[in-house]
């Protein structure tokens, strides 16, 4: 067991971030292989070296396997946007994408799928977002910020919009690690390989009863400390109910040219101008404690709020404030169930409750926990 201070005193349920990621067209994962022989290490010399790595420059392959019980629904038909991006779809099966990350301004992800590729290019203050299944653009540019004489600050993205919140592994991985509380038990669990490196396993167990999750594993790179794979377990199945991991990496620089794109001929291209916020830089941990992982930001947006503690939590959104994906998109209003006073997402790992009066309850615990939290508000 691991106790670690400062933690966050409100948990932040971490697969709401791979929700909402996969909603706007991103994901990856898959199992760690053999085990190999490694020296042994505590979870706290682990997590140290977690909260160490330096790596800000790769190159990879991930591929991503979500077994949540979802329905199949289809991706095109009546009803259905072109090219719009189901969040269903990336909850589903499995997907591959290439990644490439050169500091924390520039990256690219290329979701490539039978059908279609997606790609997702940031580079400082310039966005492109692609879908080759319609042939359209989305580029988002942030304005120039007013600047003091002599003094030049070129445009930025939003943080959400920068390379660390791009789904990796170590993305996932701090999401999880920087809830961490009393209400989680972390121990060390032996080795492995992931994409052709020896890999530390670290495990985190939900002392919970309510929670949905059986454990999350994280494979840590034995000479970087670079998570390289997580896998989620839910209550009751055998395998990984949702897992993400590099099955190629390259940890050189990749070429500059990768971050520049232009739309191919004949794309419909739609310019958005986003609103001036400043991006922090991405600094190196000063200290080997887990502290230093880079907590989650707040995504619960204005008027949420947080019931329980732990693995136990649940965020309420009032309503007219839930994202519209959840009410509007035609895949997704295919796979709710319907349930008193309202609809209901049910997978293994994270249900949502949207109810008839706009309010939505979501957390990584049964339904009926939901509903009790619905009826006490």
């Amino acid at each position: 067991m691991v106790a670690l201070a400062r933690t966050r005193q409100r948990w932040l349920p971490a697969l709401l971030i791979p929700l909402a990621l996969a909603i706007a067209v991103l994901f990856g994962s898959v199992q760690a292989g053999a085990s190999v022989s490694l020296p042994p290490k505590t979870a706290e010399e682990i997590l140290a070296m977690i909260a160490r790595t330096e790596v800000r420059a790769l190159s990879g392959t991930v591929q991503q396997t979500a077994e949540l019980g979802l329905p199949e629904v289809p991706t095109s038909g009546p009803g259905i946007a072109p090219g719009a991006v189901s969040a269903l779809e990336f909850l589903t099966g499995s997907h591959t994408a290439r990644l490439y990350v050169d500091g924390p301004l520039r990256a690219r992800l290329q979701v490539l799928d039978r059908m279609a590729e997606r790609d997702v290019v940031i580079n400082g203050g310039d966005a492109w977002f692609y879908n080759s299944r319609d042939n359209s653009a989305t580029h988002l540019t942030a304005p120039v910020k007013p600047t003091v004489p002599d003094k030049h600050e070129p445009p930025m993205l939003p943080p959400e919009m920068t390379a660390p919140d791009m789904p990796t592994p170590e993305a996932i991985a701090g999401r999880f690690l920087a809830a961490v509380d009393a209400s989680t038990e972390v121990t060390a669990a032996g080795s492995s390989t992931v994409a052709g490196r020896s890999a530390y396993s670290l495990v985190l167990n939900p002392r919970s009863a309510e929670t949905l999750v059986d454990s999350v594993t994280i494979n840590v790179d034995s000479e970087t400390g670079l998570p390289l794979a997580v896998d989620v377990r839910a209550n009751g199945q055998a395998e990984p109910a949702y897992s993400l991991a590099y099955t190629q990496l390259d940890l050189s620089t990749p070429d500059a040219g990768l971050f520049n794109f232009t739309p191919p001929p004949g794309a419909t291209v739609t310019e958005k101008v986003l609103p001036v916020k400043p991006v922090p830089s991405m600094a190196l941990p000063s200290a080997p404690v887990p502290d230093h992982v880079r907590p989650a930001p707040d995504v619960r947006g204005p008027g949420a709020s947080v019931t329980g503690k732990g693995w136990d939590s649940v965020i309420s959104l009032p309503a007219g404030s839930a994202p519209a994906e959840l009410t509007s998109n035609p895949q997704l209003s295919q796979a709710l169930q319907p349930v008193g006073g309202g609809r209901a997402l049910t997978t293994s790992l994270l249900n949502v409750l949207i109810l008839d009066d706009g309010r939505v309850f979501a957390g990584m615990v049964p339904l009926e926990r939901l509903q009790s939290a619905a009826a006490a508000q």
